[in-house]
C-alpha cells in the first residue's frame, strides 16, 4: 500500500469512474426492498457524486413487467416478489433518491435487469471507449449487486476501489462478511478505503 495516500496502487487517475449502484427509492425507508443503512451512507455517496458528477454513473435496478419476462430462475425469483414487477410497482420506486437524482445531468443513469451492470448493458464498451482503468464503487447492496459488479470488474482487469462508508446492505452479518472477503481474498485487486481518502486522492488536475 502507498503509505502516502492509503491506496495500494497509488493516487486515483483523473479519468476514473464512480459507479454508484441502485441508490433508488425502491431501497429507501418504507419501500418494498428497504435497506436501512441507506441513510447512513448517503452523505458519503452524495459528496463523491457532487464533486465528480461528470465521472459518476448511477445504475437503476429495473424489474421486468412480469415474472415470465425473465429467463430461468429469475422467473421463480419474481414470482416470490410479484409486488416488485412492473405491472404492480409504482414507477416512482425506480427513480434515484432525490439527493442523487438532482445530479443528473451531468451524472448519467444506466438501467439494468441483473445484479451486475456489466451484463446486458453498454457499460464495458463505455469504459473501454473512455480508456477507464479504475472504477470506484458505492451503493447497495454490499452482498448482492455490489458483490456481483465488483467481481465482474475484477475479472475484466479493472482497478477496483470500494468506498467503505459508501456501501450498504439490509443485513449486518453478510455486509461484514463480504467486506472481510474483499480484504482477505482479493487484497491485490480490491482496495477498500473511506470517502475522504478517495476525495483526497482522485486527481482531476
Amino acid at each position: 500500500m502507498d503509505s502516502k495516500c492509503g491506496l495500494l496502487h497509488g493516487p486515483i487517475p483523473a479519468n476514473s469512474v464512480h459507479l454508484c449502484l441502485d441508490m433508488q427509492n425502491l431501497f429507501s425507508e418504507g419501500a418494498p426492498w428497504a435497506t436501512p443503512w441507506m441513510k447512513r451512507v448517503l452523505p458519503a455517496i452524495s459528496e463523491i457524486s457532487e464533486r465528480h458528477a461528470e465521472r459518476t454513473i448511477f445504475t437503476r435496478f429495473i424489474p421486468p413487467h412480469r415474472a415470465e419476462d425473465m429467463p430461468g430462475l429469475w422467473k421463480d425469483f419474481y414470482r416470490s416478489w410479484p409486488q416488485i414487477t412492473g405491472e404492480h410497482l409504482d414507477p416512482v420506486y425506480l427513480e434515484l433518491v432525490p439527493q442523487l437524482a438532482r445530479l443528473v445531468p451531468p451524472a448519467t443513469v444506466l438501467d439494468k435487469q441483473r445484479y451486475s451492470p456489466f451484463h446486458g448493458t453498454n457499460l464495458v464498451a463505455h469504459l473501454q471507449q473512455k480508456s477507464v482503468s479504475t472504477v470506484i464503487f458505492t451503493g447497495a447492496e454490499t452482498d448482492v449487486c455490489v458483490l456481483s459488479a465488483v467481481l465482474d470488474a475484477v475479472d475484466i482487469g479493472l482497478r477496483v476501489i470500494i468506498i467503505s462508508d459508501g456501501i450498504c446492505s439490509s443485513t449486518d452479518d453478510t455486509h461484514d462478511a463480504l467486506v472481510q472477503l474483499y480484504r482477505r481474498r482479493f487484497s491485490h485487486q480490491i482496495e477498500i478505503v473511506d470517502a475522504e481518502t478517495v476525495l483526497r486522492n482522485w486527481d482531476l488536475a
